[in-house]
């Protein structure tokens, strides 16, 4: 059996995990948790060989071997010894510590393999600090830990690497993994595409326009923006070079537009399925906070987009190259889209599990595209797209498994020392209990700390470490959440460690620094976002509807008024006179009064209508 087999075999036999725990409910916590980490695990070690294609192969194969053995017989050992881990607290043995190592080591390689270095420095940094904190002076000493204590915490018990993160990943995330690649395997996929196309490409500046809805629709279901890059950025980078667009702005829209997928709702990446555990708010909650923000960063990026291409002339996608909207809108292409959205809101409506709301929409899904299928497709070649779909939820699976469940590992130490609260003390002496000046570290911080990490990951992270500083000095905690989640998130497009530019850069075959530059400045209003979640509780959908109305207007000033300044795009026509009306507005839009928003409205609408006269008079 070769390798190419053992992947699909593995794959297709993690998908068939989680569709059947979907449709007949998961197993008990632990044993889910571990049943997953085993199968993805697994698969990791098959998708991600040690030595591949180089002559020390050999020495890989056997160390593949044996960190999977580990991880099995770990996971064997959990499931096997459930009721006892669950009822008599056990103490941990030597053959307990020896799993917990080897089982850690595993996870912590594959992460590396999958994600780089960051990661793994970043879990054996926490379990360092938990077995020698208390030899460090000052704040940051604990009180100690030895290696059976860690080891009961990590492996003995749902706190460590059985804990609500896995859970998360072997059951929600898990599911919905499984309904994006099947969604997309069935025309889901070609139907975002056709329906981006159609929508941005003959507007001005239209190939860049259908990358950022395209990637987008992308994003939100993939959980990377990196990973989104690598995939639709093969057809909108090349596309955007082919009509004339400068290949670092190319590379930069494409980065920016994934990025946005991970904060855009329903899915946010999984992301909002790991915040609603967390927080112990309903899932809904989660992406109606969502909303509003999302729809400020894509129109901001629209209109950013819409400026550049009428001031340097980008040329519109031609007509015979799009796709025709008798296409986009047949049965053949909406009806699995909206049987499978269907099938998820009913799951919801009617209170099940995300899960299993998931696997309803699994359902409608497959059962409109055999419907619409029938007679198009032959009975194999419809069995071999949900195959392929199965396939690729497997894989996609692994690198979230594997991150949360080291990201759980770092959770669970973070927790048992005590170190998130003291660094949250720390800031919030640093900043003198000032919101203002607390949200600045915290943002500066939760860029740093996002550099180089997944989503999901990079949130769990600075959840744990930074949102209590926020919450100690009065924010909302899922204001608090959303804005380290938003910070971690543009880490991605955020120089020097941009690693969504550097793909695209690499995708457009460009220097990397010019297109970071491109996508700071399209990403703009995605780094004052956050802060309006603190200025305006509308923002959330809170505070009733003036204080909703009074966000919405706030952010859609903001929306027009940064990429106008940052574009040097003219408003009455004198860039000096420009640039200081367009700063009052900002300044007016994010001051946080009824009536502000409303001046900057009034400011801006005021200068232009006095702009478009002045062109008149000169005509």
């Amino acid at each position: 059996m070769t390798l190419a087999n053992i992947q699909k075999a593995l794959a297709i036999l993690v998908g068939a995990f989680v569709f059947y725990t979907a449709a007949s409910g998961p197993f008990e916590g632990l044993i889910q948790r571990a049943l997953f980490l085993a199968l993805v695990s697994s698969l990791g070690f098959a998708l991600y060989p040690l030595g591949a294609g180089s002559r020390w192969r050999p020495i890989g194969i056997a160390i593949d071997l044996a960190l999977c053995a580990l991880v099995l017989i770990a996971c064997g050992y959990v499931v096997w010894n459930y009721d006892d881990i669950m009822t008599s607290l056990p103490w941990a043995t030597t053959l307990d510590k020896a799993l917990t190592v080897g089982l850690v080591l595993a996870v912590l390689e594959l992460g590396r393999r999958t994600v780089g270095l960051i990661f793994p420095v970043l879990v054996m940094l926490g379990l360092g600090y938990a077995l020698f904190g208390n030899l460090l002076p000052g704040a940051l000493r604990h009180r100690g830990f030895d290696t059976a204590f860690v080891t009961e915490t990590i492996f003995l018990g749902d706190l460590g690497i059985w804990g609500m993160l896995t859970g998360v990943a072997a059951t929600v995330i898990a599911a919905f993994v499984l309904f994006g690649a099947l969604l997309l395997h069935t025309g889901g996929g070609q139907a975002f595409m056709d329906l981006a196309m159609r929508l941005g490409g003959r507007q001005p500046g239209g190939a860049a326009k259908i990358a950022t809805i395209a990637s987008g629709l992308f994003g939100m279901i993939s959980g990377s923006a990196v990973a989104n890059v690598a995939t639709t950025g093969n057809f909108t980078i090349p596309m955007m070079i082919r009509l004339g667009y400068p290949r670092p702005f190319a590379a930069a829209v494409e980065a920016v537009a994934s990025t946005g997928g991970q904060i855009a709702p329903p899915i946010m990446g999984a992301a909002a399925f790991v915040m609603a555990e967390i927080l112990g708010l309903p899932y809904t909650t989660i992406i109606l906070g969502a909303i509003i923000p999302a729809i400020l960063f894509y129109a901001s990026v629209f209109v950013t987009v819409h400026f550049v291409a009428l001031r340097r002339g980008l040329a519109v996608v031609p007509e015979d190259e799009l796709p025709a909207w008798a296409t986009i809108v047949s049965p053949r292409r909406v009806a699995p889209i909206l049987c499978a959205l269907g099938g998820l809101g009913i799951g919801i409506w009617l209170g099940r599990s995300i899960a299993t709301a998931a696997f309803y929409g699994v359902i409608g899904l497959l059962i409109a595209f055999v419907a619409t299928e029938a007679g198009r497709l032959s009975p194999r070649d419809m069995i071999g797209k949900i195959i392929n779909g199965l396939e690729d939820a497997g894989k996609g699976m692994v690198i979230i498994g594997v991150l949360l469940a080291g990201a759980q590992v770092l959770v669970s130490m973070i927790n048992l020392t005590g170190i998130g609260v003291t660094l949250s003390s720390l800031i919030v002496s640093m900043a003198g209990d000032s919101v203002p000046m607390v949200a600045f570290i915290v943002g500066f911080v939760c860029l740093i700390m996002g550099m180089g990490l997944p989503t999901t990951a990079a949130y769990v992270l600075v959840a744990a470490v930074l949102a209590p500083a926020m919450t100690a000095v009065g924010v909302d905690p899922l204001a608090a959440h959303l804005f380290v989640f938003y910070f971690a998130t543009i880490s991605v497009i955020t120089p020097p460690v941009c690693v969504a530019v550097f793909v695209g850069a690499g995708i457009a075959n460009t220097n990397w620094l010019p297109a970071a530059g491109h996508a700071v400045r399209l990403g703009a209003v995605t780094y004052l976002v956050p802060f309006l979640l603190l200025l305006f509780p509308g923002m959330l959908l809170q505070g009733g509807p003036v204080a909703i109305a009074e966000a919405i207007l706030a952010g859609a000033v903001l929306v027009i008024a940064v990429p106008m300044l940052l574009t040097g795009s003219p408003l009455v026509g004198n860039r000096l006179i420009d640039t200081a009306l367009l700063v009052a507005v900002i300044g007016l839009a994010v001051w946080p009064h009824p009536i502000t928003p409303v001046l900057a409205f009034a400011v801006y609408f005021g200068a232009r209508k006095l702009g478009q006269r002045h062109k008149e008079v000169l005509a």
